[in-house]
């Protein structure tokens, strides 16, 4: 679905990613994990045709798209829901959503967008609620529902997150990972920018460890969460690697039983 082969990228005259290979398959989690600075909002806003390719190929779908901006990218099935939310506070909801399809207006009329606005609203109940209201009314997770039913709004092969649970009190950054398991059963392709790097290894098919803009490491969800380079760095556990091989299976079963516990809710 996405492919990156040697990607640079940055802002001005700073290169901040270097040599980037990354792919994302149909219907599958792929995680960015990573501190703060070292690339990950980079590369999801370099995917999403918001910062230019210095060098290297994006291919979505199999169409080279590194040259073309947001919304032609839009068109052949990408979208992107932003670090930060950025709904349009003094606008409603709907007018919110209604934005999200904006790039295929010619596509749509009035009732395929009214059904469109219902579909999505089908996976955040709170939103049908609060259509009418002014989005800056609402709270901050149902502003992150907000940014990301304005990004399916356009019906997505591939959804770019970033950082969906910053600043989210623990109980919605939950609902928010069983939102995004529930649009992976649902077919959509996902490349997840996050910082929570428990919870995001633990959902995802596969990983990409990112630091000072190059690809550390990569893996599957499970192998990462087991490597204590991992544990100690991003999930901070303790140091003694010794002592992580004797709980790590342990912890990764109680992690896994959690998890069941919130996606089965």
């Amino acid at each position: 679905m996405l492919q990156l082969t040697a990607i640079e990228s940055g802002y001005r005259d700073l290169i901040v990613l270097h040599r980037i290979d990354l792919e994302v398959r149909a219907g599958e989690i792929v995680a960015l994990i990573g501190a703060n600075g070292a690339g990950k909002t980079t590369l999801a806003r370099t995917v999403a045709g918001l910062l230019p390719v210095r060098h290297g190929e994006i291919r979505l779908a199999g169409h080279p798209v590194e040259r073309l901006p947001p919304w032609a990218r839009i068109r052949l099935g990408m979208a992107h829901a932003p670090e930060g939310r950025q709904v349009v506070s003094g606008l409603t909801v709907r007018d919110n959503l209604r934005l999200g399809a904006y790039a295929l207006r010619r596509q749509h009329n009035e009732t395929s967008i009214s059904e469109r606005i219902a579909a999505v609203c089908e996976l955040f109940p709170p939103l049908r609620e609060r259509l009418d209201g002014a989005a800056g009314n609402l709270s901050g997770g149902q502003q992150q529902m907000l940014a990301i039913a304005r990004a399916l709004m356009v019906d997505p092969k591939l959804l770019v997150l970033d950082e969906p649970s910053l600043g989210l009190a623990p109980t919605l950054v939950a609902e928010i990972f069983r939102l995004i398991d529930r649009l992976r059963a649902n077919g959509i392709a996902i490349l997840l920018s996050e910082q929570n790097a428990q919870m995001t290894l633990a959902i995802a098919d596969r990983a990409y460890v990112i630091e000072t803009g190059r690809i550390a490491l990569q893996g599957s969800g499970r192998e990462l969460l087991g490597r204590p380079e991992i544990v100690e760095r991003y999930l901070g556990i303790g140091a003694d690697a010794a002592a992580h091989r004797r709980t790590s299976e342990a912890r990764h079963a109680r992690l896994v039983r959690g998890l069941s516990e919130i996606f089965d809710a």
